[in-house]
């Protein structure tokens, strides 16, 4: 019998290339705990935690000693072929803590896939390639799943926006033209710092990159209710072509948000509001939100955004796969699950882009706004750089 050999933490510091700027935060460096988990046969599997205090509100000491102090004894000198199980003991182990949970999850997931020879999104229930007719594989977390969604048109692919942080609308226009230039298609505007410039900058952006290219704002809660129906509205009397305000209004605010989308026109997409189902529950409930951001350090497993990826569709909430700033890593994760549950929308994960290196031996990579998965088995991580 083949078993969890060990499970053990690495703290990580990424250095960015460019500075990134929200209403929340500042940062020159993605900050995150890598988890990897090594059977008795010596194959690893990958996640991580990424530190986003001001989201989530988990640190690196904090994820690294859930891991070590409660995630960990749950899966060292386990069956691997029961990963499962495991995956499942990790998410009732404690409260909250969904970076932790999610990293545990995600390696347990990795090393299964590297076992199995197969690529981390063909486990979660994508297609392989040669397939063109719906796919069967195991749902995370679940056994097979018979009603698989369609195969992407380009299964080992995923397009994302990349973000302009927020700065002045000058800078906003230079950057965004760089963006362009290095072949993305949709950009995520950072506003929210100032109520009063906000449409100045986008008026800017748009101003420098033309009609073509898709522009999204995100408000990182930046705005008080009143301030987010001011601002869309001056927007949309602008038309400035803009397609979607991501989280105008504080997270716990859903009344809030149900406010603002009941009294503006242009779509308004739910981030920090929706961590888990009984949050999207609320949404949907409120109709506070026309889509959400499903993140898996926001969610705590592959199997519960796959979930919240379903329900929103069901009830016709656009969706699109986020991250943190996160490394090749927790990205390459959610890029599979995209992979495995398309979603409506370009997706948001440009954070591996953002990194001056990658930090670990393979993995993913960038081509334009593209987000390009490996061949190999799980990840396709080999180690850490």
């Amino acid at each position: 019998m083949t078993r969890v050999a060990s499970l053990t933490c690495t703290r990580l510091t990424v250095p960015l290339h460019t500075p990134f700027v929200t209403a929340l935060r500042q940062t020159m460096s993605t900050d995150t705990v890598v988890v990897r988990v090594t059977d008795s046969d010596g194959v690893t599997g990958w996640g991580e935690a990424p530190e986003v205090w001001q989201v989530t509100g988990e640190s690196l000491a904090g994820a690294t000693a859930c891991v070590d102090e409660m995630l960990a004894p749950l899966a060292v000198g386990r069956d691997v072929d029961d990963w499962v199980s495991v995956a499942a003991a990790v998410q009732h182990a404690v409260a909250r803590n969904f970076g932790a949970k999610a990293a545990v999850d995600v390696a347990l997931h990795d090393l299964a896939a590297r076992r199995g020879g197969i690529s981390l999104a063909r486990l979660l229930g994508a297609p392989a390639p040669a397939q063109a007719a719906p796919g069967q594989g195991p749902a995370p977390g679940q056994g097979p799943d018979p009603v698989a969604g369609p195969a992407p048109a380009d299964h080992d692919r995923v397009s994302t926006d990349v973000t302009l942080a927020a700065g002045s609308a000058d800078s906003l226009a230079r950057v965004a033209a760089a963006r362009v230039a290095d072949g993305f298609t949709t950009l995520k505007l950072k506003v929210g710092t100032d109520a009063a410039t906000d449409v100045g900058r986008v008026r800017a952006v748009r101003e420098a990159v033309g009609p073509a290219v898709t522009i999204r704002l995100d408000a990182n809660q930046g705005w008080t209710p009143q301030e987010a129906v001011d601002v869309i509205r001056a927007l949309e009397s602008a038309r400035l072509d803009v397609e979607l305000v991501e989280q105008p209004v504080a997270g716990d605010d859903v009344e809030g948000l149900a406010w603002v989308r009941a009294r503006v026109g242009l779509p308004v997409m739910a981030d920090e509001s929706v961590y888990g189902l009984l949050d999207l529950d609320r949404v949907l409930r409120l109709e506070a939100a026309d889509m959400i951001n499903v993140k898996l350090a926001k969610c705590g497993s592959l199997g519960v955004a796959a979930e919240l990826l379903r329900r929103a569709t069901e009830h016709g909430l656009g969706t699109i796969v986020g991250s943190m700033m996160e490394s090749h890593i927790g990205v390459g994760a959610a890029a599979s699950l995209v992979v495995a549950h398309p979603t409506s929308m370009t997706n948001d994960l440009d954070a591996a882009w953002w990194a001056a290196a990658s930090p670990v031996v393979g993995g993913l990579s960038y081509e334009g706004d593209e987000l390009v998965l490996p061949p190999g088995p799980g990840l396709g991580i080999d180690d850490l750089v």
